[in-house]
């Protein structure tokens, strides 16, 4: 991990209280680069299927959100937080085993609102799954 991404690994705790948060967490989704324009994470295939399988669409949808939300995080700074309000994933082709690949980059990026691409793809690089997040930044809650 770079000097700068080490650096943004706080950030993303403070935000989230958890890096990229409980569920992905049990999802066993690990994040290796958190650099402002481009996020990317693993995660496991096992684990995370669904009946005949195959990876979850759910699952899939997870690695997205989370990785679009630490994008996010990083863009809107300590005094705002992100509040995902659209997710649009397009699954491509089915996984069964190893880890998949998310990579999470800016399509907008203003004061209140950011857009994330997201493409997941699996371990021989073929694309599994690509999404769009949108985010709500806005101010903490005063307590």
């Amino acid at each position: 991990m770079s000097d700068q991404a080490a650096g943004q690994i706080p950030l993303i705790s403070q935000l989230a209280g958890a890096g990229a948060g409980a569920l992905a967490v049990r999802m066993n989704i690990v994040v290796t680069e958190a650099v402002p324009g481009k996020v990317v994470a693993t995660m496991p295939v096992e684990g995370n299927t669904q009946p005949y399988g195959l990876l979850h669409g759910g699952a899939s949808a997870v690695l997205a959100e989370s990785l679009g939300s630490i994008a996010g995080a990083l863009h809107a700074g300590p005094d705002r937080m992100v509040v995902g309000v659209d997710l649009s994933c397009t699954h491509h082709r089915a996984v069964r085993a190893g880890l998949v690949t998310g990579v999470a980059t800016p399509l907008h990026e203003g004061q209140t609102v950011a857009t994330y691409n997201i493409t997941i793809t699996d371990e021989d690089g073929h694309l599994v799954c690509t999404a769009r997040l949108t985010c709500l930044l806005r101010k903490f809650p005063r307590s």
